[in-house]
C-alpha cells in the first residue's frame, strides 16, 4: 500500500533527525540547568545590584553551555602545565580525605580517568564474544584486564569486555574472559555502536567476515 510505504519512509528519514535535536535540547537544558542553579547560589551571597546583573543572566537561552564548555576548556589548558598538575594533585589530596564523598568520588575518577585518558586502551576495541552462551556471538568492547585479587585467582590471559544491550547501549553487562575466546575486529567503536543500536540492520563496511562456526 502506497500510504503505508511512503509513511514508513517520511519516518526514516526524519527519526534519526528529530532523536538527534531531541538529545541536543536535552543537553542545552542540562547544562542550563546547572549554570541557573551555580547562578541561584551566587545570588544568595552577593549583593542587590549584583543579584539583579545575575538575574538577568538566568534568562539567557544557551549561555549556561557556552560558560560551561568555555569552564572546561579553561580548566583544561590550566592543568596541562605542571603548576596546574600540581594544583590538581592538592585538590584530589583535599577531596579524597572526606568520608563518604572520598568513595563516589574516587570511583568515579577512576572510571573517567579509564574512559577518556588518550592513553587509555578502554572502548578503542571493538570485540565478537559468545554470550550469553556458547555458539552465540554478540559485540563487545574491550574495557582492559583484570586486577587485584581478581587477577590472582584468574590469571594473566583475560580480558575485561563490557557487553552493551540493544537497543541502548548505555546499559550492558560486565565479563571476564579468557584472551583466546574473543575476536578483535577491524570496525571502529562508532560502527560497533551503530551496528548494536541498530539490531544488525546496519552493518559496518568494514565488516566484511563471516562470523566464526
Amino acid at each position: 500500500m502506497p500510504f503505508k510505504k511512503y509513511l514508513l519512509t517520511g519516518l526514516l528519514v526524519w527519526l534519526p533527525l528529530a532523536i538527534t535535536i531531541w538529545v541536543l535540547l536535552w543537553l542545552v537544558g542540562l547544562l542550563d540547568g546547572i549554570f541557573i542553579g551555580l547562578v541561584s547560589g551566587l545570588q544568595a551571597v552577593v549583593s542587590d545590584v549584583s543579584s539583579g546583573l545575575l538575574e538577568r543572566f538566568k534568562h539567557i537561552p544557551g549561555l549556561g553551555v557556552v560558560l560551561v564548555f568555555g569552564a572546561l576548556m579553561i580548566t583544561g589548558a590550566l592543568v596541562s602545565n605542571v603548576a596546574g598538575r600540581w594544583w590538581l594533585v592538592q585538590w584530589d589530596r583535599l577531596l579524597t580525605r572526606i568520608p563518604v564523598f572520598k568513595t563516589i568520588y574516587n570511583s568515579v575518577k577512576k572510571v573517567s580517568d579509564t574512559l577518556f585518558s588518550s592513553n587509555g586502551n578502554a572502548f578503542r576495541t571493538a570485540l565478537l564474544v559468545q554470550y550469553p552462551r556458547a555458539g552465540s556471538w554478540t559485540i563487545a568492547f574491550h574495557t582492559g584486564v583484570p586486577g587485584g585479587e581478581v587477577a590472582s585467582h584468574l590469571g594473566s590471559d583475560f580480558v575485561s569486555v563490557y557487553v552493551p544491550t540493544t537497543p541502548n547501549p548505555t546499559s550492558g553487562f560486565f565479563l571476564m574472559l579468557p584472551r583466546s575466546d574473543v575476536i578483535e575486529l577491524k570496525m571502529s567503536v562508532d560502527e560497533a555502536l551503530t551496528y548494536v543500536i541498530s539490531m544488525g540492520s546496519v552493518a559496518p563496511a568494514s565488516f566484511t567476515g563471516n562470523l566464526p562456526k
